[in-house]
């Protein structure tokens, strides 16, 4: 089953699923395949072997803040991976349980795929904050 963006964030339009070699796939290696909105620039990979996309459409700027977010937000589940010696599966979910509280978002919202740029600085201020917290 394809699960696609119905439409851009941005201008509203119905997202086109590009694999490698299509016209306008942004990418010189092949990542699979994506669903993007040429005209404004925005796109967003898919699961492995699926056209499920990872979350939704991104411009540079909100992919530069996904990038920073993730960064801020991956060690810590991995943390608790380590720690508590517990499955990926099993410490992300907590991970982004422990999020929503933070974040007082909705579970079903709280995944950095989803989120906006203030969405997304807010995560890597309440991780960074974390972080320095504990020293890391």
């Amino acid at each position: 089953m394809t699960k696609k963006p119905k439409t851009c964030r941005y201008c509203q339009e119905p997202a086109a699923l590009l694999y490698r070699g299509d016209k306008g796939y942004p990418y010189y290696q092949d990542y699979g395949p994506i669903w993007t909105c040429a005209p404004c620039k925005a796109w967003v990979g898919c699961h492995d072997g699926t056209t499920n996309a990872l979350g939704g459409l991104a411009n540079a700027e909100l992919r530069d803040w996904k990038i920073k977010a993730h960064a801020a937000f991956d060690p810590l589940w991995k943390a608790k991976m380590a720690r508590d010696a517990c499955t990926k599966s099993k410490a992300r979910r907590a991970g982004y349980k422990w999020l929503s509280e933070q974040m007082e978002m909705p579970i079903k919202r709280t995944h950095i795929g989803y989120m906006s740029v203030e969405e997304c600085k807010k995560v890597v201020e309440i991780c960074s904050a974390i972080r320095m917290k504990r020293g890391n």
